[in-house]
């Protein structure tokens, strides 16, 4: 039985409240919504890029090609200054958010999964059930948590987004995305996004679901997935 001290892990479904097009194509590893739009990090070795995307449309604004021997993965914005992870190659990069001008490089241990941050740190995961907190000056590990829903490790964390306080992180090859503690790293909640993705909507490229932003300023929440054709504005209802 759940104690004061492990409360009871939140069940939640969706709805769906809005359906806006996804470039099918686009192997989405990191997603943030800025000023009106989606920026947008792809992955896959030689179609790797970070891309603004207008959200009604789903048209490309604006792209920089990431080099051929890196794999792009998670993405997080603080400022004017977006940062972009890549997978097993130990780099990541800074652009000038505005003009995706590419202003330094950075290293890091470990794989590159998902990016998020909360204003003040990059928050960065590596496909364990670890999270750690990074100082966006010097890239120094400044903390890390492990997560755990009911006494246990999740592993596989991947997309990272910060909202209302928390870290929201898809698990991957799966439809769950967790609602986590950023303090203790425990899992608050578990979103089931089973179904968001028709069977007639899937082709076959069509991979997992990875892809979470969020509108702070209008309170809207977007998924999609890797090679998905649409992105979805989702509104969290608690599972009965």
């Amino acid at each position: 039985m759940p104690t004061q001290t492990s409360p009871a892990i939140i069940k939640y479904t969706y709805e769906v409240i809005a359906t806006w097009p996804h470039d099918h194509l686009a192997f989405t590893q990191g997603l943030v919504f800025r000023n009106g739009s989606l920026l947008e990090s792809t992955g896959l070795y030689g179609r790797s890029s970070l891309r603004e995307v207008d959200l009604k449309t789903g048209r490309i604004l604006k792209q920089i090609s990431v080099p051929a021997q890196f794999f792009a993965e998670g993405l997080a914005v603080i400022g004017d200054r977006a940062y972009q992870l890549t997978w097993q190659n130990g780099k990541g990069f800074v652009y000038d958010a505005d003009t995706f001008r590419l202003e330094k490089e950075f290293t890091f241990e470990g794989e590159g999964w998902g990016l998020a941050t909360d204003g003040r740190s990059l928050i960065q995961s590596d496909g364990t059930n670890r999270i750690r907190f990074l100082d966006p000056a010097t890239f120094q590990v400044i903390r890390i948590i492990d997560v755990i829903a009911d006494g246990h490790p999740v592993n596989r964390l991947n997309e990272l987004e910060w909202i209302n306080g928390e870290i929201f992180s898809n698990v991957w090859q799966t439809d769950k995305v967790m609602r986590i503690d950023p303090t203790t790293g425990r899992v608050r909640g578990v979103i089931d996004f089973s179904g968001l993705l028709a069977p007639q909507d899937r082709g076959p490229e069509t991979d997992v679901l990875n892809g979470i932003a969020y509108d702070a300023a209008n309170d809207r929440l977007f998924i999609t997935g890797k090679c998905w054709s649409k992105i979805f504005e989702v509104r969290l209802k608690i599972r009965p």
